[in-house]
């Protein structure tokens, strides 16, 4: 018997295995290959709405279980090393036992980590579902103080709040926050015109991703949902009740909340496997890795490059659900001896949510920009999100 094992449980992980599932057909339900998923977690965490819970209360972690086929076994286990020549993995058990696994295939989705701002420099990043709970109890606190409190300056930065870091997580989470913080000032008794959501841009535009139509759309949809963009400065860090900025102004403000993008997994560092400049794993365009016989990777932890056009991709869930279902062919083919696919770059689009039933999506098609905006964007919003995550 085959063994596949699937290291991580996040969007590329989950999408991996169902791949792997539906291209080897009988050799799954005749069980002459079998599949195995391995995370520290016992469930997926829908880690690109994390500004949800940080907003209002809201499960966004999914039993893997339950979004992984039935012919799937789940382990739960942190892996910490890999032996490539007797082709097996250590991992410690949910006890701290030390365990091993040997593999056939070994399929590598350990994805990436939130980049966190120092602790020193203030505020709270939005990080981990702890981290959302925290943002949503502070803020929410800050407006209780704010219906006390006698004196205007005050009252004022007690509901202002500011995002630092403003790629699609800090455009989602600032109105998300704006939202909610509105309709928690009305239900308090506060005017909810007072709430102040500040978007801090190191970039001088929004979307740079895209044409600056996009970015233009953006930054209006934004400020009807009462965001201030503040474009071209860094928020340096929060400190005495304000957020300074790196044009030498602050912000006042009752909580700072870090949205500065994504990192590849750390634990890629401690696997000895040959990694990018910027810590991914480096594969050829069948995502196979480098020097290690049956091993593959995907997802935000892999350095995947187009051969045709030289493009590396991203570190969304969209790109690792085409590179899911593509791996599946790529192992077959292999355990064939045939022709493996090649790596093929995903459509340019970009779907973001602007906060409950609005979203923009962008694309471009035959070299047309193509724009969908508030109800159908958010459409568009959720069933990626739905998809990544396997929910029909």
């Amino acid at each position: 018997m085959n063994t596949c094992v699937v290291v991580g449980g996040g969007y590329a992980g989950i999408n991996a295995v169902q791949a792997i599932c539906k291209t080897m057909g009988e050799r799954i339900t005749d069980r002459t290959m079998r599949v195995i998923l391995i995370d520290k977690e016992p469930h997926h965490l829908r880690k690109v709405l994390l500004f949800k819970p940080a907003a209002q209360e809201e499960k966004i972690a999914l039993p893997l279980n339950q979004v992984v086929p039935s012919e799937v076994q789940v382990i739960q286990g942190t892996v910490a090393g890999l032996n490539g020549t007797e082709r097996n993995l250590m991992y410690f058990d949910q006890a701290g036992g030390q365990q091993y696994l040997n593999y056939d295939f070994l399929v590598l989705a350990l994805g990436s980590t939130v980049r966190c701002a120092d602790p020193a420099l203030g505020g709270i990043a939005l990080n981990s579902l702890e981290a959302a709970e925290s943002i949503r109890e502070m803020w929410r606190a800050n407006l209780k103080k704010a219906q006390h409190e006698k004196g205007k300056d005050e009252r004022q930065r007690l509901m202002s709040l500011a995002v630092a870091g403003a790629g699609i997580s800090g455009i989602e989470t600032s109105a998300e926050l704006a939202h909610a913080m509105r309709e928690e000032a009305s239900r308090l008794g506060l005017d909810p015109e007072f709430v102040k959501v500040y978007l801090v841009n190191a970039k001088h535009a929004l979307f740079p991703e895209g044409p600056a139509k996009m970015g233009h759309k953006l930054e209006r949809a934004l400020q009807d949902l009462g965001v201030t963009v503040i474009n071209g400065q860094k928020a340096l860090r929060a400190h005495n009740n304000k957020v300074e900025l790196s044009g030498g102004s602050a912000i006042h403000a009752g909580l700072c909340v870090w949205t500065l993008g994504l990192v590849p997994n750390p634990l890629l560092g401690s696997l000895g496997l040959p990694l990018s400049a910027k810590g991914q794993l480096i594969v050829d365009a069948s995502y196979r890795v480098a020097g290690m016989k049956g091993v593959y990777s995907i997802g935000d932890c892999a350095h995947i490059v187009d051969p045709q056009s030289g493009r590396a991709d991203m570190m969304t869930c969209k790109e690792a659900k085409g590179q899911a279902a593509r791996l599946g062919k790529v192992m077959l083919a292999d355990l064939q001896g045939k022709p493996a696919p090649v790596h093929k770059s995903y459509m340019d689009i970009f779907c973001i949510g602007l906060g409950p039933g609005k979203g923009m999506v962008w694309t471009r098609q035959c070299g047309v920009n193509i724009i969908l905006e508030g109800k159908l964007g958010w459409k568009f919003r959720q069933m990626t999100w739905n998809i990544a995550s396997l929910i029909k």
